[in-house]
């Protein structure tokens, strides 16, 4: 039996003067291993992506994290130096994917940059430079070489009872690699808050009411799947829904 098929946005980037349509390797291997799909990488064009035809094609749709962040402008907001980078591209092309699959109860799975991108699709906005708040843990990534350190698992994560997470990583301290300068400020009215981090930073989401798995984290499990029960167990549910969703599709 063939795989189902993942959607993934693309980012906009330019390397020796060539511009590229990329997304990095973990993401792509963690939804073949983790989740046992295909997946699609979608360019990431600031017009001329069909979102309907794109989303005809799949059965599901990974948001991953990048280097670039959401445009301050599509949250209400002037942008300043210290909100970029940006990527035209990647915002255009992944959140109208985001709403049109939520709309269509495509399974949806946000890490990082695609958490944000979720809240900010649904009318939620952000907060960068989060270290810089009073109380506020510094959650960057730290500037090391070494990918498995900078990566690494080193903080707790409080799982609501109740939340639709529950289930999969169980109730209360999770241990993960959050990884980030920017952060929910608002959340976005459709979103339910699943996660927290001690200092009271947004961790993880849920789309309330969703028609199928749409869920988005600030953490990094695509990094440790193969090796990290927590990680694993967050892609195995995608990748189940995922097929769920294909099985509907054909009946």
């Amino acid at each position: 039996m063939s795989k189902p098929v993942v959607a993934i946005p693309s980012d906009f980037r330019e390397f020796d003067g060539n511009v590229w349509h990329v997304v990095a390797h973990q993401y792509v291997r963690a939804a073949v291993e983790g989740a046992g799909v295909m997946p699609f990488l979608v360019p990431a064009l600031e017009s001329g992506n069909d979102v309907d035809e794109i989303l005809d094609r799949v059965d599901g749709v990974l948001a991953s994290g990048a280097r670039s962040n959401v445009h301050p402008s599509l949250y209400g907001r002037e942008a300043t130096e210290e909100d970029g980078p940006f990527d035209p591209g990647r915002d255009a092309t992944s959140l109208p994917l985001i709403r049109r699959a939520l709309e269509r109860g495509v399974p949806l799975f946000a890490i990082c940059r695609g958490l944000q991108e979720l809240n900010v699709a649904l009318g939620g906005t952000l907060a960068t430079e989060i270290h810089e708040q009073p109380g506020i843990w510094d959650h960057r990534k730290p500037d090391v070489p070494d990918l498995d350190v900078a990566y690494g698992i080193r903080q707790d994560v409080i799982v609501k009872q109740g939340s639709c997470l529950a289930p999969v990583l169980g109730v209360g301290r999770v241990r993960v690699n959050s990884l980030h300068r920017q952060a929910i400020a608002s959340a976005a009215p459709r979103l339910a808050v699943e996660a927290v981090a001690d200092d009271g930073t947004i961790e993880a989401v849920s789309v309330i009411g969703a028609k199928a798995f749409a869920v988005g984290v600030q953490w990094h499990p695509e990094y440790w799947v193969r090796t990290d029960a927590a990680s694993a167990a967050l892609f195995k549910a995608f990748g189940e829904a995922v097929r769920a969703y294909r099985e509907r599709k054909r009946k």
